[in-house]
């Protein structure tokens, strides 16, 4: 359009996405991955040592056996887990409750909405505060609103003692321990991976201009590391992100689920946006067309750059990668939104 760049110019900035490219192609990897277990939005994988864990609801379960076995239940949904050295299972629920083990500690300051946690050793727990206005399930309320409240803490078991090591984040989703004293975190609403030192300082960016909204981190068997992504970026959401009135008109008088905003899943009623960009042709559904929801796994070398991905494309059913663990020989990947657990480790040869 020959008047995009004098709108740009009243507008202060271009609306631009990064595209998809390099090793960040997209492929069809996660739809053809093994399915391993369906279950209800399958969220947080872990590694306890000897099993897999994943959280579905309110549930912690094993993926053990042909059948799920229930470790945990409580009377929250499960937002976020993580399991120690000794293998102690530490879980924040979506009601602020945080549990380590069979004890019921007090979230450091205050903490409502945890959606990261990760073991520095066993006494040592950090965790990522996403929102500091709203519940880790609320999360797309927090975009809309464009709030940067979220903070990351380090928790000493022992003592009780927290310290906060950063604040001011937008919406912190996924952390990740270095072994040279520092920590990874994934900034969903900023679209970008920082370094932090364990001890706290200045946070330094990494890894920006993501295509997606990066979630949990898990470490790679050889150094490098998995981010998962779990809703693509476009220019309609990025152009409604600026529009204050209309966001807020949108907010207050359209259903959650038909808000024009990122999802873990989408397609399943004509009501929700995007239809014109995602409209059959020949009875396909095109799998470049423009979407709230999206699949996506990025494999990290040592120095955080990204190498390869692994994909569910527009027309695909594997959307809201949430968490990913390596463990035993097998990459396991949860697709929230698609009801699915994943193994991609046939993909990588």
């Amino acid at each position: 359009m020959i008047f995009e760049p004098l709108l740009d110019f009243f507008r202060g900035k271009a609306i631009t996405i990064p595209p998809m490219d390099g090793p960040l192609r997209p492929n069809t990897a996660l739809d053809e991955a093994a399915l391993v277990r369906r279950a209800v939005a399958p969220d947080n994988l872990c590694f306890d040592g000897g099993q897999i864990l994943y959280s579905s609801g309110s549930e912690v379960l094993a993926l053990t056996g042909d059948a799920p076995i229930t470790i945990a239940s409580y009377e929250s949904p499960v937002a976020t887990l993580a399991v120690s050295p000794s293998g102690v299972l530490a879980v924040a629920l979506d009601d602020g409750r945080l549990m380590i083990g069979d004890r019921t500690l007090p979230a450091p300051g205050g903490l409502t909405s945890l959606t990261a946690l990760a073991f520095g050793d066993a006494d040592t727990l950090f965790l990522c505060q996403g929102s500091a206005r709203h519940r880790s399930s609320d999360w797309v309320v927090d975009l809309m609103e464009r709030n940067a409240t979220g903070s990351v803490w380090r928790l000493d078991l022992r003592s009780g003692d927290a310290l906060c090591l950063a604040k001011d984040l937008a919406f912190p989703y996924g952390l990740l321990v270095e072994s040279g004293g520092s920590l990874v975190v994934a900034e969903s609403w900023r679209h970008r991976l920082l370094r932090l030192p364990q001890a706290g300082g200045a946070a330094t960016p990494i890894l920006s201009k993501l295509p997606g909204y990066p979630a949990r981190l898990a470490p790679a068997g050889d150094g490098g590391a998995w981010l998962t992504l779990f809703a693509p970026r476009n220019r309609l959401i990025e152009f409604v992100l600026e529009e204050e009135s209309y966001r807020a008109d949108m907010m207050r008088e359209v259903p959650r689920d038909c808000w024009i905003a990122p999802s873990l899943s989408s397609g399943a009623s004509f009501l929700e946006p995007l239809q014109c960009g995602g409209v059959k042709t020949m009875g396909i559904h095109k799998p470049w067309s423009p979407s709230r929801s999206y699949g996506l796994v990025v494999r990290l070398d040592a120095a955080m750059r990204p190498v390869t991905s692994f994909h569910s494309r527009t027309n695909g059913r594997r959307h809201g990668v949430t968490s990913v663990v390596e463990a035993g020989g097998r990459v396991l990947v949860s697709s929230k939104g698609g009801g699915a657990i994943l193994d991609i480790a046939g993909a990588l040869s």
